[in-house]
């Protein structure tokens, strides 16, 4: 698929760039790649979590193992010692406790449902590819008036460079929809999917292509 490269200033530079990535593989099929998407972006999300909840349990709970009162012949209920969960301050009977919410999967299921991502994001034109600059200063205006220019400033947008760029990340950390990540630190499915539109910088190609080939 052939894509123009534009300009900072949203305009065609009557250049073009073909994208020769091998996305995804003949043998397997759309619901299966669509599914290894939600594996992936399900992996993402849980490994974000911290699991640090947790109360304490009867045995956690500081105080006399005694029993409060004799088994029968008082009249009341029967009881346990002063950390019985039905007190106030006792433990808590099946609370949350530590635990790790990592899923594990293999790098060809990553890498698969990237691959796809991109490829829905190509044929819905939903890509647009900006020759390199680098702000001189920090301004807003700058990138508002180039979002604008390309018609997509009220949309969630994924800005995709190959190197930090501390001017573009400040000048752009005002809008919310609107998102930077560097190939090199990596990329995942989660901002992919989540941005409606993706911006790549020019020089950045050839890294997002060795990083989607690579074996």
């Amino acid at each position: 698929m052939v894509i123009e490269i534009l300009n900072k200033n949203g305009l065609k530079t009557g250049r073009k760039i073909k994208f020769n990535y091998n996305f995804i593989s003949n043998n397997i099929k759309i619901k299966t790649k669509n599914h290894l998407i939600y594996l992936e972006i399900k992996r993402f999300l849980a490994a974000k979590r911290q699991g640090s909840h947790q109360t304490k349990s009867r045995s956690q709970i500081q105080g006399s193992n005694k029993k409060i009162q004799k088994q029968k012949g008082s009249g009341n209920a029967r009881k346990g010692d002063i950390k019985n969960p039905l007190f106030v301050g006792g433990g808590r009977i099946f609370g949350p406790v530590k635990r790790k919410y990592n899923l594990k999967l293999n790098k060809k299921i990553k890498k698969i449902a990237i691959k796809t991502l991109f490829y829905y994001k190509l044929i819905n034109k939903q890509i647009k590819i900006i020759e390199p600059f680098m702000l001189k200063t920090i301004s807003s205006k700058t990138i508002k008036k180039l979002l604008n220019k390309l018609n997509i400033f009220k949309k969630k947008i994924l800005i995709i460079t190959n190197k930090r760029d501390k001017n573009l990340y400040f000048s752009s950390r005002n809008f919310q929809n609107v998102k930077i990540i560097n190939i090199r630190n990596g990329i995942n499915s989660y901002d992919i999917a989540k941005a409606y539109y993706l911006i790549i910088k020019e020089n950045s190609i050839k890294y997002l292509e060795n990083m989607l080939n690579k074996r």
